[in-house]
């Protein structure tokens, strides 16, 4: 029988030294991180999940697991135990400024924790986000043109091509199913709060409404796609986000899409040419709660736009991204498909792609006149870098596409190279910029 204590092999203390103690906090709406997490177990390591509400427990429960059924004011005291009488060594999160995450993020970095950001990918459909630190304005992805070049020249050959398709019937089980969930179990979790804007009953009353409008309006979509494209006129797009998106309340300076829109379209009407047109294209996921067609005709009205601003409800963004003289968003991942079509972007904020070269230098009015366009094959190595660094192949709305994102975030952060090769640097890049502008972070 081994001995225990001083004459321990120097192989089983290396090994001791490499286990690692994961903390999953709230994951997407899907069984990734509880799958993830067997993966991390099976590999030697100790896992732990809080859960925060009832559709929490039904995605992962068990010898794991630990509900945390206090007020939000007490949650910081919890989890700041609970890291440290756990020694975790890594935190693992679902979107990285939910109040809950964002408190426990705060403590795993005052401790030196490693914290874990996944999201949806920045290269949909068919890729997940798997990030040191966290996204978007708070991301470590480096900003500099030479150093994402050389990211990528380091880089082997990465298959881009979209896959695992998203299946709306998943995605709609997926998202009521949990929500419904919560409302139910109230009682066990009575002092969570949802970080979703709308109560579930609110929000899926407008998405019956909506889809029973849904053949209407894509013929009217389509229409005005085939409007645009056959008019010699020139026109910019401005891709709508959802009100309540992180992106904008996190990390914009803006605490709705409406405020956002008004300087966007205050700005068009000053100082962009007489013959242009500003094309406001509604967003996938839009529930319909907004009317955003009336929004946008008494914005017309007000700026004496007429018929220079429009509303597409619906439709395909590639199909007017070839004939746009550019587009607009606040921090839209809309922003980075158009420039991989070749098309001008100008982010209010500085989003991911926000890059010297590849968006818009100058002001919003100077877009308007003279939008500048991105640099092709720096936009193809940004792409080949975030894939390599960033990303992991998968999707949580296709089932096959779930097992594969398993094994490849498993496998991932069992290998401790997020963000590598290169894809890291010290302080987030793009902050600063950020807080000068407004955002609150």
């Amino acid at each position: 029988m081994p001995r225990v204590g001083k004459n321990v092999s120097m192989e089983t203390k290396a090994r001791e030294t490499r286990k690692r103690r994961f903390l999953f906090l709230q994951g997407p709406l899907s069984p990734l991180f509880r799958m993830i997490g067997e993966r991390l177990e099976a590999a030697g390591h100790n896992v732990r999940r809080i859960n925060l509400c009832f559709g929490d427990w039904l995605h992962w429960r068990g010898h794991n697991t630990q509900a945390y059924r206090g007020r939000r004011e007490d949650w910081a005291a919890f989890i700041s135990a609970f890291l440290d009488q756990n020694a975790i060594t890594d935190l693992i999160v679902h979107g990285d400024r939910r109040f809950y995450h964002r408190v426990a993020i705060d403590a795993a970095n005052a401790r030196s924790i490693n914290v874990i950001a996944c999201e949806l990918g920045y290269l949909r459909p068919g890729w997940m986000t798997i990030e040191r630190g966290g996204f978007s304005t708070l991301s470590h992805f480096p900003d500099d043109p030479a150093a994402i070049r050389e990211i990528a020249a380091n880089t082997g050959t990465i298959d881009l091509r979209p896959q695992f398709p998203g299946r709306f019937a998943l995605e709609a089980w997926q998202d009521v199913s949990y929500h419904l969930a919560n409302v139910i179990g109230r009682p066990l979790y009575p002092f969570y709060r949802r970080h979703t804007p709308l109560h579930p009953f609110t929000d899926y009353s407008a998405w019956i409404i909506r889809l029973a409008r849904s053949r209407r309006r894509r013929k009217k979509a389509q229409a005005l796609e085939r409007t645009l494209r056959a008019d010699n006129r020139s026109y910019f797009l401005l891709p709508l986000q959802i009100d309540g998106d992180y992106q904008l309340t996190a990390h914009s300076p803006y605490l709705s899409m409406r405020a956002a829109l008004e300087d966007m379209v205050s700005s068009f009407s000053r100082t962009a040419p007489n013959d242009v047109r500003l094309v406001v294209k509604s967003h996938p996921n839009d529930n319909g709660i907004t009317n955003w067609a009336k929004v946008i005709a008494e914005l017309a009205d007000r700026y004496s736009l007429a018929d220079r601003l429009l509303f597409l409800d619906g439709g395909r963004l590639d199909a007017l991204l070839c004939r746009a003289a550019g587009l607009v968003t606040v921090n839209s991942t809309a922003g980075l498909e158009a420039l991989r079509a070749g098309c001008a972007v100008k982010p209010l904020v500085p989003a991911l792609y926000d890059i010297r070269g590849m968006t818009h230098g100058g002001s919003l009015e100077s877009f308007w006149s003279a939008p500048e366009k991105p640099d092709t094959e720096l936009v193809g190595a940004f792409v080949v870098a975030v894939a390599a660094t960033l990303q992991a192949r998968g999707s949580i709305h296709n089932t096959e596409g779930l097992k594969v994102a398993v094994e490849e975030m498993s496998r991932r952060i069992l290998a401790g190279d997020l963000n590598e090769p290169g894809g890291y640097v010290d302080l987030p890049p793009r902050l600063e910029r950020a807080r000068r502008l407004g955002v609150p972070l």
